[in-house]
């Protein structure tokens, strides 16, 4: 009798340990810093772990300002999630660092996705040393966001596609109404959102080859007359908020909330303003107003891989999901981001009949690339640095530029 107990109790044993190790399931993380994406994110992790019961998928959110800070700790700790979002700005200095997996051979033995399916400006700027690292996952470019309503109020028209630098500091001057509180237009001190822009559109540059190494060019004219327009808006026209006023509150917040008619935001925001009770009804975008060209910055988030993870055949199954057409489409139909996969943009479009999304579009064939380098955080840092002194009227533009220029060159010249 004891000894059938014991043969029972041992099969038991061995049913419940073999159940175990057939339904173990691997946990893989996954991180971001936009909340307004977290819903998409969700609904393709959901589809992806029905494709793939066995395994899990946890979002790690942490928003952007402390995104980087927190990346680079878990870098140094080995603790990086299985698979995160990299911008073009920190993609080289992940990818050199060894940080990072290539996915190459991955992507050519796959039977779901192919590097022809994506923009090849973003194959490209996730590629180091001829090995693609990053899988495009959307891309975004920078429209002129207005606030229909006050536009009514103050009876100026809307902003046209062929509207011009003078033509919106035109209207920004019959908008502004400073006893109110009513600005016609916000300068913040952002690259992506405003001055990448204008110096492209000058006829600058930040950064480019020469002669097989990377200069700076915020010391050219064409560069600081670019710069210029900004702090010219606050400064000399005054019809934007002062630098001081846009840290106690910041110019989107003051978009949002009425205060400010006109924004330079990206094509990324447009699903928060739809989601905004006071906004979602008096917002539209237009193309940006051209200075002596028409200009726009484009760049685009990639999924990729930690070299720390321990499951990595799990995330590149997540990561292979992700760059799918159907998760492409899924970002597309709820409006989050423009897919990078091709043909999937329209959706996009259309999700916001509300708004003239097309005009991110419409800028394509005049796109510049995101500035970047291997250290591009390290220079970042000289452009707020010196970049706010010239918008609160502390040094000139000139000088501000100058000095990040010289010193943005002894950054490069290390790389």
């Amino acid at each position: 009798m004891k000894k059938k107990i014991v043969i029972s109790l041992v099969f038991i044993i061995l049913m419940v340990t073999f159940s175990s190790i057939v339904g173990a399931e691997t946990v893989i993380k996954y991180g971001l810093w936009d909340k307004n994406q977290v819903p998409a994110m969700q609904k393709i992790i959901d589809n992806f772990e029905t494709e793939y019961p066995d395994i899990s998928v946890k979002i790690e959110l942490t928003p952007y300002s402390q995104y980087w800070t927190k990346l680079q700790i878990s870098a140094t700790g080995g603790s990086l999630p299985d698979v995160f979002w990299l911008n073009g700005p920190n993609f080289a200095l992940y990818a050199s660092n060894g940080m990072i997996m290539p996915i190459d051979e991955k992507i050519k033995n796959s039977d779901k996705i192919s590097e022809s399916s994506y923009i090849e400006s973003l194959v490209n700027l996730y590629t180091y040393e001829d090995k693609l690292y990053g899988l495009p996952k959307d891309f975004d470019t920078i429209g002129l966001y207005y606030n229909k309503e006050i536009f009514d109020k103050y009876n100026v028209e809307y902003p046209k596609k062929d509207w011009n630098w003078n033509d919106l500091i035109n209207a920004a001057k019959k908008i502004t109404n400073q006893s109110e509180g009513v600005w016609g237009i916000a300068a913040p001190q952002d690259g992506q959102e405003n001055y990448y822009n204008t110096i492209f559109q000058s006829g600058g540059y930040i950064v480019k080859n020469e002669n097989g190494k990377k200069i700076s060019g915020y010391d050219k004219q064409d560069t600081i007359d670019g710069l210029k327009f900004w702090v010219d808006l606050i400064h000399k026209y005054k019809i934007s908020p002062t630098l001081a006023q846009m840290t106690d509150t910041s110019a989107l917040d003051l978009f949002s909330s009425g205060k400010v008619a006109m924004l330079y935001h990206g094509s990324w925001q447009q699903i928060a303003f739809s989601n905004n009770e006071y906004t979602k009804d008096k917002v539209d975008v237009a193309v940006l107003p051209k200075g002596d060209r028409k200009g726009v910055v484009i760049h685009g988030l990639a999924n990729v891989i930690s070299s720390q993870s321990e499951n990595p055949e799990a995330a590149w199954r997540f990561l292979e999901y992700l760059g799918s057409e159907e998760s492409a489409k899924i970002m597309a139909n709820t409006g989050t981001v423009i897919p990078a996969y091709k043909n999937t943009q329209q959706a996009w479009l259309d999700s916001n009949p509300n708004m003239n999304l097309e005009a991110f579009i419409e800028m394509l064939p005049h796109s510049y690339p995101y500035p970047q380098s291997v250290n591009t955080a390290k220079w970042n840092e000289l452009e707020n640095k010196y970049f706010n002194k010239a918008w609160s009227g502390e040094i000139s533009v000139k000088e501000a530029a100058d000095k990040v220029a010289e010193e943005m060159n002894k950054i490069l010249r290390e790389e």
